[in-house]
């Protein structure tokens, strides 16, 4: 790897922070591998360089990579299409998001995506330990510019014994200063001018961009009833915890749609939406929806309340989207494997700073 590395004239600053490596390090390895490194190239020539050779000669692209992440997480892309489901319909629009000022981005930022000043510019990152999300936030971020990835090591939660460490991917890409159009930090006042402002298509692709980050599409089942629920949380005490309340009246008074504030862990609550009211929130919001995860829920949802598939074929379908409660899953900490198994084209490399 390093020789190929040396060879795409990379230079050994850049290998160093990919491989979380300090130089005595590094130089020990080009040592032992009896390495010369000395030339250096940009970075974002190798990534095109890489990008071309992958979709010309391969014929590696989007829906590929898609559908390789499915297969790595065990969920059947052939079952979901022979009942008319696109497991990869969250490509659909992804396009649009190169516009910073689309009111998704806000949403996002108000959830997952971390927006700060960095070096007279503005660097938005997003960290994931998880299958789903290490391939959706490389495509999301790369709608914007090619990002740049580091690879650390996290200690888990106590609770997660199955998982002593896991592996975090970070995403990040650097803006200019005047890239990033909506405000860096926002107050409960500021939040409700702003989605007060919104026109109705706005406001569900704020509630989109929410739900991406730190919201869940989930449906209950058990031999006497069904359940559906959709929520959005948020910290109990840390700033973003007012973006609840802020929520549950805008939609409110909107839409008609209700919702309730439940403790939802001991540091969270949630915003949380159920059966009729989360139905109707999923028909506003689902075209605008780019979770893989949550849109192939929310779809698959709306198909068996609107008729089109059976309780059977539905719960089949749902099952393969479970996570694993309290046990090893394939979906919880295996980043890393999905992205070199879905996205072989991706690597550690940015976009020129």
């Amino acid at each position: 790897m390093l020789r190929m590395l040396r060879d795409l004239n990379v230079s050994k600053r850049w290998v160093k922070k990919a491989l979380c490596m300090v130089t005595k390090m590094l130089n020990k390895w080009l040592r032992r591998c009896v390495i010369d490194w000395e030339s250096k190239t940009t970075r974002y020539s190798v990534v095109k360089e890489i990008k071309d050779l992958l979709r010309d000669k391969l014929g590696w692209n989007e829906i590929k990579t898609c559908e390789e992440m499915w297969k790595f997480i065990d969920v059947d892309v052939n079952a979901f299409r022979r009942r008319g489901i696109e497991p990869c319909i969250w490509l659909n629009g992804l396009e649009l998001l190169s516009d910073l000022r689309r009111p998704y981005w806000l949403g996002l930022r108000a959830s997952d995506l971390v927006v700060r000043r960095h070096r007279g510019g503005v660097e938005s990152a997003l960290n994931t330990t998880n299958s789903v999300d290490a391939i959706f936030f490389l495509t999301l971020l790369g709608t914007i510019k090619t990002p740049s990835l580091a690879i650390n090591w996290k200690r888990e939660a106590p609770a997660t014994k199955y998982a002593f460490e896991s592996i975090v991917l970070s995403y990040y890409v650097y803006l200019s200063a005047n890239a990033w159009p909506w405000p860096i930090e926002l107050s409960a006042s500021e939040l409700e001018r702003v989605l007060d402002g919104f026109g109705d298509g706005e406001l569900t692709e704020f509630i989109a961009g929410l739900l991406d980050g730190d919201g869940a599409v989930v449906y209950y089942y058990n031999d006497e009833s069904e359940f559906v629920f959709v929520w959005i949380a948020a910290c109990r005490d840390c700033p973003k915890r007012f973006i609840l309340d802020v929520l549950k009246r805008v939609i409110a008074e909107r839409f008609g749609i209700i919702s309730n504030i439940y403790f939802k862990t001991t540091s969270a609550d949630a915003l949380m939406f159920y059966n009729r009211n989360a139905i109707s929130l999923l028909r506003h919001i689902i075209k605008y929806i780019h979770h893989p995860l949550k849109r192939l829920r929310a779809e698959l949802i709306l198909a068996y309340y609107d008729g089109r598939i059976s309780r059977k074929e539905f719960k089949r379908l749902y099952d393969m989207t479970k996570y694993e409660q309290g046990a090893p899953d394939i979906k919880r900490n295996h980043g890393l494997e999905a992205l070199a198994r879905a996205a072989p084209q991706t690597h550690t490399h940015g976009g020129q700073r």
